[in-house]
């Protein structure tokens, strides 16, 4: 593509000469974009016929025109200093990620900050301890997240000058619960000018990853509240930089109207809802997720549970009453029996018509059997899912099998949930996960549980469409490429187009063209679709460096 025109604000652009993933003409090659808005969808006989010069042409040279991404479960700010402090993803064992805490002492000063360490992939099968932090660090003060979030490692000179030892959680230098909500607020005590430009790196991140809209779940035990009002300063078709959009969700439990009405004057009416990580229960990483029978490694626990089924209730209520979503994080099945009764109390104070009408959403649902699936569609739930979970941990041996055992197959059942008719947005919850949205459609066709596996269209429609429905959008025709859609989309150069399906057979009869079925790329050849151009409301978010 390069040498092609680039459209500007308010013109007239054509692209044609490539393919364009639309349903209603899945054999497209062109599409016309007027302004902020898609004019039409066609075959090249027919951009020929209509191309003029009042027209910016773009040869796509065989690339693919999508929908922009919606990530449904982001966390903009963690991601940003991600990007810029230490990252432990990478290390294959202890030894490794303690050799990485040296070398990075040895050419910095002040508080040390990495993430996304995991421990079930090591020989060692443990964290490292406060004395093994205070000697790589030469006892400076270390907070290590771990890939999860809910848990982290700290030095034992952190510890010592937060008084972690005093608070509930702490197990030499492993910090769950309150001690680790003690060493994260601490931890990530940066100033307001420093967290703009963290959200800054983040968003320029996810637009080059074909990125349009992110749902930002924010709470208090994450960041102070002024953070996501600096958050939602950023985006916004008068900001001076063209960013992803903010679908933002503030995760506090309210009991009364009032508190009610002083969260939505403080955001400025901007919030969608109080939801996303107001925390039912823990994670699985840290053992906190809430089950009904013991972890698999650890029988005498059955996790966390950070909420009751009155609270959940009451929130609920005052969420429905106010016109807003709640919602919950919720990861093992006794944190969805909680949320599930927390529905029951609410749709017995305001009704169950009321309560379906609101839209309320939870996130990740992990664990989840198939009475809770049937509930969850009677309420009208949707599920914000991270099918890049099962990639990481889901497989023999890994880390869902080490807490859960058998129980594993239960896990992050999209498959069963979206034949039942819940809705299903997809997301990263980076930076648990890198935030890469195609590798989250690999991961829902893959499935380590094949009954679980569904098409790359559907995971698709996931990370598109429904993330939007998810968030109450009501133009329906955004996240599709049609005539009088919104103009947010991306362009890919890829390798191959192909149909990709659970069944072999029915992948290959879906290529035939009768089938009428629209091409996304190849996911399994090692050829990663690379993001060329994002594009939403017409205003460019991303231009890759090689695109003229």
């Amino acid at each position: 593509m390069n040498g092609s025109p680039i459209p500007s604000a308010r013109t007239l652009t054509l692209y044609r000469n490539g393919s364009v993933y639309s349903a209603g003409d899945p054999f497209a090659t062109a599409m016309l974009v007027d302004g902020d808005t898609i004019a039409w969808v066609g075959s090249e006989q027919a951009a020929t016929s209509i191309q003029d010069s009042k027209m910016d042409v773009v040869d796509l040279h065989g690339a693919l025109v999508a929908p922009g991404f919606v990530d449904s479960h982001v966390h903009t700010t963690e991601l940003g200093m991600s990007l810029v402090t230490l990252d432990l993803s990478g290390c294959a064992s202890l030894d490794e990620l303690l050799d990485k805490v040296r070398n990075h002492a040895a050419g910095t000063t002040g508080l040390i900050l990495g993430s996304n360490w995991d421990e079930s992939r090591w020989p060692e099968r443990r964290a490292p301890t406060a004395a093994e932090l205070d000697a790589a660090s030469g006892n400076r003060a270390v907070y290590l997240s771990r890939s999860d979030v809910h848990c982290a490692a700290v030095s034992g000179t952190l510890a010592a000058e937060l008084r972690l030892q005093e608070y509930d959680g702490w197990d030499n230098g492993f910090v769950v619960r309150a001690a680790h909500d003690a060493a994260r607020t601490v931890a990530r005590n940066a100033d307001p000018d420093q967290r703009g430009v963290f959200q800054l790196a983040a968003l320029k991140h996810a637009a080059s990853r074909g990125v349009v809209a992110v749902a930002e779940m924010a709470a208090p035990h994450i960041a102070p509240p002024e953070d996501l009002r600096r958050l939602l300063g950023l985006d916004g078709p008068l900001s001076d930089e063209a960013l992803p959009q903010i679908l933002p969700y503030w995760g506090q439990l309210v009991e009364t109207e009032a508190q009610v009405a002083g969260l939505v004057d403080f955001f400025e009416g901007r919030l969608l809802g109080l939801a996303g990580d107001l925390n039912i229960d823990g994670s699985f990483g840290a053992r906190t997720a809430a089950l009904r029978e013991p972890y698999a490694d650890r029988p005498d626990s059955t996790g966390s549970m950070y909420l009751t089924p009155e609270q959940a209730g009451r929130h609920l209520e005052l969420m429905t009453k106010a016109g807003l979503q709640g919602g919950f994080h919720v990861i093992g099945d006794a944190g969805m029996d909680t949320a599930l009764a927390g529905l029951r109390l609410a749709a017995e104070a305001v009704g169950e018509p009321a309560v379906r009408a609101a839209h309320h959403r939870l996130e990740h649902a992990e664990l989840t059997d198939d009475a809770a699936i049937a509930e969850l569609l009677r309420f009208g739930v949707s599920v914000s899912l991270q099918p890049g979970f099962d990639a990481a941990w889901g497989h023999p041996g890994g880390l869902y099998e080490q807490r859960l055992g058998d129980r594993r197959q239960n896990m992050n059942r999209m498959a069963s949930l979206l034949s039942a008719g819940v809705p299903v947005a997809l997301g990263s919850d980076t930076p648990v996960l890198p935030l890469d949205p195609w590798s989250g459609v690999r991961a829902a066709v893959s499935h380590s549980n094949p009954k679980e596996r569904v098409s790359a269209r559907a995971a698709f429609i996931g990370h598109t469409r429904a993330g939007w429905r998810a968030a109450g959008e009501t133009n329906f025709m955004r996240g599709q490429l049609a005539a009088g859609a919104p103009a947010s989309f991306a362009l890919w150069e890829v390798q191959e187009l192909m149909v990709q399906t659970p069944d072999a057979n029915v992948s290959a009869w879906s290529t035939d063209p009768r089938a009428g079925t629209p091409l996304l790329p190849a996911l399994d050849n090692g050829d990663e679709p690379r993001c060329l151009q994002t594009v939403h409301n017409g205003r460019e978010l991303y231009r890759a460096p090689d695109l003229a």
